[in-house]
């Protein structure tokens, strides 16, 4: 009786975790960050993960499934995957085309973030299939050559400018200070126990995708293109963010909720579509609750927002916020980034 052939090799499975970002954001796009000495951004990571799985397969045939988005095709080796010019699993398929495994594999992808949540879903699920299929083609990176392929993979599919903080937290969990200098990007861990922040803040979905118009390409042109009023808004987003940095290392959480408000403030300023109705009612309403400060997660226009709350009103708004409409995710500091096992 004939056997059905069994691959050869064990199963890889690779998790990163999503982030919340807390201050800094956008001006982690190179060069930006050169015309702004002291920049940084801030961020933690969310126990929100994203998975790749790598089960290898006899013979050549090329396997890839979304199990969140329910995207699925296949390929009968590398060479049809390369005439592909519009791959359904794009993180899938670049990921691939630049490892060029010699045999072939089923690649199952999953993310617990909703679509479009701006938490850095795709980032973290780049992170993670990349170290897979690292793994699986006996390729051995350290991290920060892991951060930047994955970032650059991901500016292929996008093809624009991406910026480098989503990738840490999936990397190293943890509360992450990424330091933007001429000499390199270097990242700090923030010491503050995870506890402190989960006691102090709530994630809210808005039920939309954050709107892809409200774009960094945008802004990245306009600062390039020497516009002043840019300028001198990358200057407080930097002042900000080295502001909330000390205060974190201070533990002022008085402070940290000044300084998230006048964030959320500069930043809806100077992109009015980064709001919404439902948005501004949210933050209204867990004003009323005990909420102290919110900011929308990303590019905004939907997705998450991030809500700090007074101590001990986790519920009162938790529940006043999904009476309001919001879908509320847990939220819960990922103690470690990258996790890979095969």
């Amino acid at each position: 009786m004939p056997t059905t052939p069994q691959p050869a090799g064990p199963v890889i499975t690779a998790h990163a975790p999503c982030r919340a970002d807390l201050a800094g954001g956008t001006i982690d796009l190179w060069p930006l960050y050169l015309f702004h000495p002291g920049a940084l951004t801030l961020n933690f990571a969310l126990q929100i993960l994203t998975t790749c799985r790598i089960t290898p397969l006899p013979g050549t045939r090329l396997e890839f499934h979304s199990l969140d988005t329910r995207r699925h095709e296949s390929f009968a080796d590398l060479a049809e995957l390369n005439l592909c010019s519009r791959p359904r699993h794009p993180i899938a398929a670049f990921a691939a085309r630049f490892f060029a495994p010699e045999t072939g594999f089923r690649l199952e992808t999953n993310s617990e973030s909703p679509a479009g949540a701006g938490i850095s879903g795709s980032s973290a699920l780049m992170i993670a299939t990349c170290a897979a299929l690292a793994r699986f083609t006996g390729r051995d990176f350290d991290l920060e050559t892991l951060r930047a392929l994955a970032q650059n993979i991901e500016a292929q599919i996008i093809r624009v400018p991406t910026g480098c903080q989503d990738y840490y937290p999936a990397l190293y969990g943890g509360v992450s200070a990424i330091h933007l200098d001429a000499d390199g990007i270097r990242r700090a861990p923030v010491p503050v126990a995870p506890e402190d922040i989960e006691m102090r803040f709530l994630l809210a979905y808005t039920g939309a995708p954050r709107q892809s118009g409200i774009n960094n390409w945008e802004v990245f042109k306009a600062h390039i293109n020497g516009d002043r009023h840019v300028f001198r808004n990358f200057d407080k987003i930097v002042s900000l963010a080295r502001d909330m940095h000390q205060a974190f290392l201070r533990h002022d959480w008085e402070d940290v909720a000044r300084l998230l408000r006048e964030e959320w403030k500069l930043r809806r300023t100077n992109v009015p579509g980064i709001t919404t109705p439902l948005i501004e009612k949210l933050i209204a309403v867990a004003q009323k609750s005990g909420g102290r400060a919110a900011k929308v997660c990303g590019a905004g226009g939907g997705g998450c927002v991030l809500f700090m709350v007074e101590e001990g009103a986790n519920d009162s708004v938790a529940q006043a916020l999904a009476k309001a409409g919001a879908r509320m995710l847990p939220l819960r500091v990922a103690r470690r980034g990258l996790d890979i096992s095969s």
